[in-house]
């Protein structure tokens, strides 16, 4: 796969990876197959001269809100879901740094043993000499989501772009598995996903890529290859932006 450099849309992106996309076919833990493939899109991605950061949910692991049905307090629950998302930045950092690309893992949540300390200046510093760079433990804080994370790390290192994996490709107008009438969403902006309790992330996330104007795309990660097309500027997925 070749590109020049110059004709990417972004320079610097953050990516975000639900917990539940690193499952592939299995129903628990994660899928080695599916973890590879995201991992040589990334290392061909990176080798076009794209700085890549990303979050990684924990759902595969665990949810903070499947312990509160259970009755636990939200706060261990959600440092719980934290700790999952670590795990999953460790095995994303080793099946990357298998394949050549440095790689660093800085934790929210102090863990000195297994990842840095996650620090703006050196997560910066990171990016500039080439390395990948992935953020976990979410914001280090029970009651926010790792979109808010997400959103948060790409206004701190500067990033062009915001990339949500999903399992859907694109926004629609409602759940298309519930209501085949939904329609896709190709361009829309921000006050309105907010207005329409779209539910693509949160408000919180929503209105920080929108106060420090950093697009969201949201897109299909059934097929790898899509994240090298987004960055590309192929119309891939649904553009929030504006408004």
């Amino acid at each position: 796969m070749t590109n020049a450099k110059g004709s990417l849309r972004f320079k610097r992106i953050l990516l975000k990876l639900s917990g539940e996309s690193l499952l592939g076919n299995q129903t628990f833990g994660i899928d080695v197959e599916f973890i590879t493939k995201i991992a040589d899109t990334l290392v061909s991605l990176h080798e076009l001269g794209t700085e890549i950061t990303i979050v990684v949910g924990g759902g595969n692991i665990w949810r903070g809100v499947n312990g509160v049905q259970l009755g636990m307090d939200q706060v261990t629950a959600d440092y719980m879901g934290m700790m999952a998302t670590v795990m999953n930045s460790l095995a994303l950092q080793t099946v990357i740094e298998s394949k050549g690309v440095p790689t660093r893992v800085q934790s929210a949540i102090a863990m000195h043993e297994v990842a840095e300390p996650y620090i703006q200046r050196k997560a910066i510093r990171h990016l500039e000499k080439g390395r990948i760079v992935i953020f976990a433990a979410g914001t280090g804080n029970p009651f926010f989501s790792t979109d808010t994370a997400a959103a948060l790390r790409a206004a701190e290192v500067h990033a062009d772009c915001l990339m949500k994996a999903t399992k859907t490709d694109g926004i629609y107008t409602d759940d298309p598995a519930k209501n085949k009438d939904s329609k896709l969403l190709k361009n829309i902006t921000y006050t309105d996903v907010l207005a329409k309790n779209l539910r693509v992330m949160d408000g919180a996330a929503v209105s920080i890529c929108r106060d420090n104007n950093i697009p969201i795309v949201v897109f299909s990660i059934a097929d790898t290859e899509n994240i090298i097309k987004v960055v590309k500027g192929e119309d891939i997925g649904s553009l929030i932006q504006g408004g």
